[in-house]
């Protein structure tokens, strides 16, 4: 059997993809469908909420993700005294010139890490919006794009702590995702005891790809096939979620399409040369979980559970 040179550029795709989820492992230890799921989702050109206690990691994977991607990377600690402006920049007058200058604020690279973005105000909360919806922002009348590839990657404490203030739907709703890592298993928290810091390995890390070459792997990502039995059993999905008096408010549109995005995302790092049930079903936790409002006992559920639930209540076509 002849093999084609687009099977070729998969395969190569596939390879680069591989490298990147075990440089990912070799330093988040025993997360590695958390790991997936992130990658899922910046290969989706999704943004990512990572939402856990503290010191579980959550900084780490986005220092792991931008550096093994090759990409500009920003951290920006989210504090109650961050305003916007410290964010997406200010113009500055000078005097030599007479003119005032526009000084970049963070926002203008790849990647940024929005730490503990719940313990900023709602105010500096909102600066994001426009970036993560148009990959541009507007600061004192003008319009300014920014770099392509652009992921924002927050991280958020537990809304029980002391000085957090909870992200609005519509800013929830800008993440296509939102995962949690947890406590590692037994043994992986040994070789975190007994080996070498987590900073040290990180400094250490090298780009696996170049940036332009996850624009490509976006771009196979984009050509997967999707059968009209899975967009059926997609919109199946939706209608239950909208119809069922177990939720409040059912899934959106825009979440019917997080979905079919990571979807075909995920199918790719699963070399699967379409979209099959199992990859809707495999991503379906991280789009759904901060997306649908439950009236009863599934309110306290993960969002495993409730993706679960959804799984078992609508059949496969």
């Amino acid at each position: 059997m002849t093999i084609t040179q687009q099977e070729i550029r998969v395969a190569h795709v596939n390879n680069d993809l591989d490298r990147i989820i075990s440089e990912a492992n070799s330093i988040i230890l025993g997360k590695e469908y958390s790991i997936r799921l992130a990658l899922t989702c910046l290969i989706a050109r999704g943004h990512l909420l990572i939402e856990d206690l503290p010191g579980i990691g959550k900084t780490t994977l986005a220092h792991v993700l931008a550096n093994t991607l090759g990409l500009g990377f920003q951290r920006i600690q989210f504090t109650s005294d961050l305003l916007p402006s410290d964010i997406l920049g200010v113009s500055i007058y000078n005097r030599d010139t007479g003119s005032f200058n526009f000084h970049a604020g963070p926002i203008f690279t790849q990647v940024i890490l929005a730490d503990e973005i719940n313990r900023a105000t709602p105010r500096t909360q909102s600066a994001l919006l426009e970036a993560m919806e148009e990959d541009q922002v507007t600061v004192e009348g003008e319009t300014r794009p920014l770099p392509a590839p652009f992921f924002v990657i927050a991280t958020q404490n537990p809304s029980t702590h002391v000085g957090t203030f909870p992200l609005p739907e519509s800013q929830l709703d800008r993440f296509m995702m939102r995962i949690k890592l947890g406590y590692p298993g037994t043994h992986a928290e040994r070789e975190l005891l007994v080996g070498r810091d987590r900073r040290e390995l990180l400094q250490e890390t090298k780009p696996v790809i170049k940036p332009e070459r996850l624009l490509t792997i976006q771009k196979h990502a984009d050509a997967i096939h999707v059968s009209s039995a899975i967009l059926d059993y997609l919109q199946d999905l939706l209608e239950f979620s909208r119809n069922n008096s177990d939720y409040h408010t059912g899934l959106s549109p825009r979440a019917g399409l997080a979905i079919l995005h990571c979807a075909k995302a995920w199918a790719l790092m699963e070399r699967h040369p379409q979209v099959l049930p199992e990859d809707v079903q495999a991503v379906l936790p991280g789009v759904i979980g901060h997306r649908l409002s439950t009236t009863r006992d599934l309110s306290a559920s993960s969002s495993v559970d409730l993706a679960s639930h959804l799984i078992k209540q609508v059949p496969i076509p």
